[in-house]
């Protein structure tokens, strides 16, 4: 038997209850609070229950900021402020650094020609511009002085020169102006099918109401003048596209259908892929940049309809899956191929 097991022999017999009569009220309190378990380091747990409570004064009324945080700025002014170990005076000490002055040694001077030299000190920074080009110091300069000075005889370049390389200032491109169509004088015009009429482009109008685009193009299904369609970037979703399907079905004229920068989902362009089957005019479709992404049942779907369309040849869409890819591609060329051939003819 080790000492230790001796050491626990003589605690075996000890009766608890007997010790627990003996001792007072305020021993069996703190003996009380030392079996509290308690974990100050548990993030997880509220501040109150990380340690026993060991206040003993009673509460004096609810919490009062205003009062609180004037308590603490007046216990803050009445502190008397520690003195500093080294008082401040404001004296300065030292003295301030100069960069010595590198003397170039003889072997590295380079001496010029008294003619040299007096060029150089009159020389404009246009000139200096130019010989630095010339000489290859491209970093003293922009492109744009650079190939300048290279390309031309003159002296063309007045920028001067700079030990900074400054980029160069392009135009700003202006922006596209709104699209001045007007939806009601064009829906009109489609009803009445007006021979004049061969392009309805409506792209960059997002305060088109559903119901006029659905009329548009339930205009569209009789009209047999207008050869394009786009709605590209209008918040078309899928009424529209379902609209646009039924259109596809009957309309026997158009060739260019273009519905991209929309709202439509994977049903909506599955409607439409679905009537292009059944339309053999439509030679170019465009249906790329949708809000989120078809999916993959939708491009198994494009290549099969590029496959089984030969009028198809110009299929806007970026493939995202190898296989519809390379099938649509494959397609492309099959109808593109086609075409050139019926014109030989």
């Amino acid at each position: 038997m080790s000492s230790y097991q001796k050491e626990l022999e003589k605690y075996r017999d000890i009766d608890e209850d007997e010790i627990l009569r003996t001792l007072s009220p305020e021993e069996l309190e703190q003996l009380d609070c030392e079996l509290q378990e308690m974990d100050p380091e548990n993030m997880l747990l509220p501040a109150g229950l990380r340690q026993r409570d060991q206040t003993k004064k009673n509460p004096t009324g609810p919490l009062d900021r205003e009062a609180l945080l004037q308590y603490l700025e007046q216990q803050a002014l009445e502190v008397k402020e520690r003195d500093d170990l080294v008082p401040f005076t404001g004296e300065k000490k030292g003295k301030p650094y100069i960069q010595p002055k590198r003397e170039i040694p003889a072997q590295e001077q380079i001496t010029l020609e008294p003619e040299l030299e007096e060029a150089l000190a009159n020389a404009t920074d246009a000139e200096m511009c130019d010989i630095a080009a010339i000489l290859g110091m491209y970093t003293l300069m922009s492109n744009k002085q650079y190939y300048d000075a290279i390309c031309s005889g003159e002296i063309c370049n007045t920028e001067g020169i700079s030990s900074v390389v400054q980029p160069d200032k392009y135009k700003p491109v202006p922006d596209e102006p709104p699209n001045p169509t007007n939806i009601e004088e064009i829906l009109k015009r489609v009803r009445s099918n007006d021979k004049e009429l061969e392009e309805v482009n409506l792209n960059n109008i997002q305060d088109i109401p559903i119901p006029m685009l659905s009329e548009l193009c339930g205009a569209m299904k009789t009209n047999t003048y207008v050869r394009s369609f786009s709605l590209v970037a209008t918040r078309s979703g899928d009424p529209i596209a379902n609209a646009v399907a039924d259109m596809l079905r009957e309309n026997r004229s158009l060739q260019s259908l273009n519905i991209e920068s929309n709202f439509i989902s994977s049903t909506g362009l599955m409607a439409v892929l679905k009537a292009v089957r059944e339309n053999a005019t439509l030679t170019e479709l465009r249906v790329d940049n949708q809000r989120q992404w078809p999916g993959d049942a939708v491009e198994m779907e494009m290549a099969t309809v590029l496959e089984q369309c030969p009028s198809i040849v110009r299929f806007g869409y970026h493939f995202t899956q190898q296989g519809p890819r390379a099938r649509a591609a494959q397609a492309m060329t099959r109808n593109n191929e086609l075409r050139r051939q019926q014109k030989k003819r």
